[in-house]
């Protein structure tokens, strides 16, 4: 939806003024998959082709978009990384069924699509015995993760691995990833998720949509979206909430 940036650089410099994110210290994963913090654990939230790949639904992108390029490959790249070391992975893919909407969103991610599935550079991961994958059907996917009785499927992959750091990396950064952020830490403060410690969130491995205000006028009941502008913003409240934010992932041999 829409194209790269919104908001202007202007507006981006004010907002970041108004609200300034400082960045944690780099998030280091030496070879053992913990680099101080414990097991680290990757969760990719929603890298599928409805919101990443140009044209393959409503909310995806109309045009080639930067940002989301970016997303994409450094999701690839770590998911590799991870895979190659056998570190735990786990995977959110957003799928709806055709009679379940999802207000106030338009049709997206319906099952049989194509649009619920992982985009081209990560389908390699449905195959990869080192990932756990959960569809979910719901913007929360700590809430999506819940099963009939009552267990949850994230917090068992957590304490499976027993993990104390997830790195979160996906789209959209104000949407999705905040809200299971935001979940998680809760959950976290309360026992659920035991032995999690910390949610670290890539700044540069999340991504949002863009809906200029200009377009955003010609669709009555549409909220504008400035892209870099709401990005922003999704960082700054995960932060809030207790998220890390990091602007850099650093690889030990």
């Amino acid at each position: 939806m829409g194209s790269d940036g919104g908001g202007g650089a202007a507006a981006l410099e004010v907002l970041r003024a108004a609200v300034p994110l400082r960045a944690d210290a780099d998030l280091v994963l030496a070879p053992g998959g913990g680099g101080g913090r414990g097991q680290v654990g990757l969760v990719l939230v929603d890298v599928s082709n409805g919101f990443c790949t140009v044209g393959a639904g409503n909310l995806a992108p109309v045009t080639p978009n930067k940002q989301i390029e970016t997303m994409v490959e450094e999701a690839a790249r770590l998911a590799k990384v991870f895979c190659e070391r056998n570190w735990p992975v786990f995977a959110f893919l957003d799928t709806h069924y055709p009679d379940k909407p999802e207000p106030p969103f338009p049709p997206h991610c319906i099952i049989g699509t194509g649009e619920e599935n992982f985009v081209p550079a990560l389908e390699w991961l449905e195959k990869d015995p080192n990932v756990t994958i959960r569809r979910k059907d719901c913007i929360d996917g700590y809430l999506a993760a819940f099963e009939k009785d009552g267990s949850n499927v994230f917090s068992d992959w957590v304490a499976k691995f027993q993990i104390k750091t997830v790195l979160v990396l996906g789209i959209c950064t104000d949407y999705c990833v905040l809200d299971f952020a935001s979940s998680a830490l809760a959950a976290r403060n309360i026992g659920r998720v035991p032995p999690l410690e910390d949610v670290v969130i890539y700044s540069g491995g999340c991504a949002t949509y863009n809906l200029p205000v200009e377009v955003a006028r010609s669709m009555q009941g549409t909220l504008a979206h400035p892209q870099d502008l709401m990005h922003h913003m999704g960082l700054y409240m995960a932060k809030s909430r207790g998220a890390k934010i990091v602007d850099r992932i650093i690889l030990e041999d």
